[in-house]
């Protein structure tokens, strides 16, 4: 009995601390909350909206019904509209849209020698029956968004001749750029640099201040004429090399092992992946400046960590996702950076051509330095 009496004393007593410390509390609640609704509202494998574009050579009622027909599925939404070629594989490098809709000059002509084959009209030639109607340009380092245009290769076309799925079906031809051969660890495999900084990047600062004041530090820091944005800058400087390494690391690997080329400038990589790390940091260390121990850091950055995997664009198209889900993945460095290093490892762009990404990473690593600095008080409080 005496063991007894014991046993839920100290159950008792674990009990009042967990009670006491709210933002333990707090973290065993809302984690798997925050699961849940990410699971189950944010993350959508049956991707809808995905933005493409659209070159019309013919410019004719018949291709503007061919592109209303296609947008009535759902799958894609025209956003842009282009005049040649040219800038149609430009504005796939920079991710302005994931495929292009190339519309000849004779889809008309096309379109009704598929239909009156379709009819019972023998065809002229084998060759004029495989002719396709249109072309898609598809961004294919992304599979999943590439399967689902790849979807649309007759579907359209069908109900909009009024003619039965046949060997006659005209069909769109489908061109894969970057990642012909859709291998999965070619999308991955940059996106997996963005994951592996986050996590270590946040964890690293986000225990820093934590740490010092655990370890009575803090009373040297106030002995000192050093100040709190110096702090803050010597607490990120000396991760910035480990993160550096973790990139050559994942990448070389990458290259060597899976055969994930590096396409773009390693100068580009180098100011992109620098402008990610400096971010991620300082999210670091205002998570350090919130947090009570290195229990609740650690905590808090898991919190970030979720969403960061989740809602980046690693592993779920961006496009799937609902319009809510996609305002908050904007508010997470991760989605920036995986627009970036895909566009420069991928596809070869300089990272002037993203300036919205570069722009919003730069602004957050001095926000966060700045907030970093007027939370952190030089004083054991």
């Amino acid at each position: 009995m005496k063991s007894l009496y014991r046993l839920q004393a100290i159950v008792v007593k674990e009990l009042t601390q967990l009670k006491r410390d709210r933002m333990t509390f707090g973290m065993v609640i809302m984690i798997p909350l925050i699961q849940l609704m990410l699971f189950g509202f944010a993350i959508n494998t049956n991707i809808r909206d995905i933005p493409v574009g659209v070159v019309d050579q013919s410019q004719t009622a018949l291709s503007r019904v061919l592109v209303q027909t296609i947008t009535a599925t759902q799958v894609v939404e025209f956003t842009e509209h282009f005049y040649d070629i040219e800038a149609a594989h430009a504005a796939i490098a920079r991710g302005e849209v994931r495929a292009v809709l190339v519309i000849p000059q004779d889809v008309s002509q096309r379109l009704v020698r598929h239909k009156t084959v379709g009819l019972g009209t023998p065809p002229s030639s084998d060759e004029e029956t495989s002719r396709p109607v249109a072309q898609w340009i598809v961004d294919g380092s992304d599979t999943m968004v590439a399967a689902a245009i790849k979807g649309l290769r007759a579907m359209p076309l069908t109900e909009l001749l009024g003619m039965p799925a046949n060997r006659m079906t005209p069909t769109f031809e489908v061109a894969l750029f970057y990642n012909p051969e859709q291998r999965t660890a070619v999308n991955i495999v940059p996106g997996l640099v963005g994951v592996i900084l986050t996590m270590t990047m946040i964890m690293f600062t986000s225990a820093a201040i934590v740490r010092e004041r655990e370890r009575g530090n803090l009373e040297m820091l106030i002995t000192t004429p050093i100040r709190s944005i110096e702090l803050m800058l010597g607490k990120i400087i000396p991760y910035m090399f480990i993160g550096i390494l973790q990139v050559i690391i994942i990448l070389g690997l990458g290259y060597s092992v899976f055969n994930v080329p590096i396409n773009g400038s390693l100068l580009q990589l180098a100011g992109a992946t620098l402008l990610f790390i400096m971010a991620s940091l300082t999210l670091g260390l205002v998570i350090s400046t919130i947090a009570k121990s290195q229990l609740q850091s650690m905590q808090m950055t898991i919190f970030v960590l979720l969403p960061s995997i989740l809602l980046s664009g690693f592993m779920f198209p961006y496009e799937g996702m609902p319009i809510e889900a996609q305002y908050i993945a904007e508010a997470l460095p991760a989605t920036h950076f995986m627009r970036l290093i895909r566009g420069v490892v991928l596809r070869d762009v300089e990272i002037i051509d993203m300036t919205y990404d570069v722009t919003w990473l730069a602004i957050f690593t001095v926000i966060g330095l700045i907030v970093a600095s007027m939370r952190f008080k030089k004083n054991l409080g």
